[in-house]
C-alpha cells in the first residue's frame, strides 16, 4: 500500500498544485493529517485525492510518498477503480 504524488504543477491563484492519491482512503487521510491538511480539502469525486502546494508535496515525499508521472497516475486510478 502506498501514497503517491504526481508531477503536475497546475496553477491555482499564486500556487502550483499537485495531486496526492493513495491505494486506500485510510492511507490517503493519514498522510493528509501528517501534512496538516483539512479533511474538507479532500476531493472524493472521480478519483479521491487532495491537491497539494509544492511545499506540502515536498514534505509528502519526505514522509514516503512516491513520485509518479501523469501516465502512472492514470494507471493507479484505473487500478483503484477496478478494486471498488
Amino acid at each position: 500500500m502506498s501514497v503517491y504524488v504526481d508531477t503536475a504543477r497546475n496553477k491555482f491563484y499564486r500556487y502550483r498544485m499537485s495531486h496526492m492519491l493513495a491505494d486506500s482512503l485510510e492511507e490517503l487521510h493519514a498522510m493528509a493529517e501528517k501534512l496538516g491538511l483539512r479533511r474538507s480539502w479532500f476531493q472524493p469525486k472521480s478519483s479521491p485525492h487532495y491537491d497539494l502546494c509544492q511545499s506540502k508535496r515536498a514534505r509528502a515525499v519526505e514522509l514516503g510518498a512516491i513520485e509518479v508521472d501523469r501516465r502512472q497516475v492514470v494507471e493507479i486510478i484505473k487500478r483503484l477503480r477496478g478494486s471498488v
